[in-house]
């Protein structure tokens, strides 16, 4: 597989310029033109050989050309803006059979079905439907080597939070218990155009080897929506639908704790028992 070269491409503001790619608030865009620190964020995704790349908003495509310049066998990117869609079409001419575009919306296309393993997710993530979108891919991780995202520092503080943090909650614990969970690289708001109101941070996510066969993932989404859904109240109120205290029992959990204290492995052993 020859080398991609990027030299040869405009910079991305004149990309971003000649196709009059103003962001829109309404798709959650925010632009990153630094190469330096885009080429980071494709480092820190890890070995990409023999593999296939999907990236969910590739905008003028600064992500895409880090992208192509890895290992990778194949990169999908897949774009809701048909302006951003246009703006692709020459950095595709410079890598032929290698990049793909699809332009639809990642919440409704079955990314596995039009990948082939391995294959891996890299992606700055649109602010507005990040978490939904990480959710999806979480139910299905066994499809994917690993994940690679930006999310708003608190989004990304929340799925790589420890219990007793006030970040921790549901989306730490379903993220942890489907992934080993690292925060990688914060990214500052200074770095993109236009900047946003917040800092942006990449969390890298890989499916867990020790995930407990017996622990159902849907039940353990029922118990930390009823443990966090009344934060701050104690476990045998807030669990009283599913057990309350006889369940906390069987788990050997004080009663009287709160949801932010109990580690992953009280709620897989939670989730056992429900």
């Amino acid at each position: 597989m020859a080398a991609f070269d990027s030299s040869s491409l405009p910079p991305l503001r004149d990309v971003i310029a000649r196709h009059e790619l103003r962001t829109r608030k309404s798709l959650g865009q925010h632009f990153l033109c630094d190469m330096n620190l885009i080429r980071r964020i494709a480092a820190v995704a890890g070995d990409m050989s023999g593999c296939t790349v999907v990236e969910v908003g590739p905008g003028p495509g600064g992500l895409t050309r880090a992208l192509l310049e890895t290992d990778a066998v194949a990169v999908v990117a897949v774009e809701k803006d048909p302006r951003c869609v246009a703006a692709l079409a020459d950095l595709a001419d410079a890598a032929p059979g290698r990049l793909r575009i699809v332009e639809g919306d990642a919440l409704k296309t079955d990314l596995v079905a039009m990948t082939a393993p391995p294959r891996a997710i890299v992606a700055n993530l649109p602010y507005n439907v990040g978490t939904e979108l990480l959710l999806g891919w979480l139910h299905h991780i066994e499809n994917w080597r690993s994940l690679t995202l930006m999310f708003q520092a608190e989004v990304a503080d929340r799925i790589a939070a420890a219990p007793g943090s006030k970040a921790y909650g549901r989306l730490s614990i379903i993220a942890q218990f489907c992934c080993d969970v690292a925060r990688v690289l914060d990214v500052p708001a200074a770095a993109f155009s236009p900047p946003p109101k917040v800092d942006s941070a990449i969390v890298h996510l890989t499916p867990r080897r020790d995930r407990p066969a017996d622990v159902d993932l849907a039940k353990l989404e029922r118990v930390t929506a009823a443990a966090f859904g009344q934060r701050r109240k104690m476990l045998r109120a807030s669990l009283k639908s599913l057990g309350g205290e006889a369940l906390l029992a069987r788990a050997g959990i004080n009663p009287q704790e709160r949801a932010e204290n109990l580690t992953l492995n009280d709620f897989e052993n939670l989730a056992r028992l429900v």
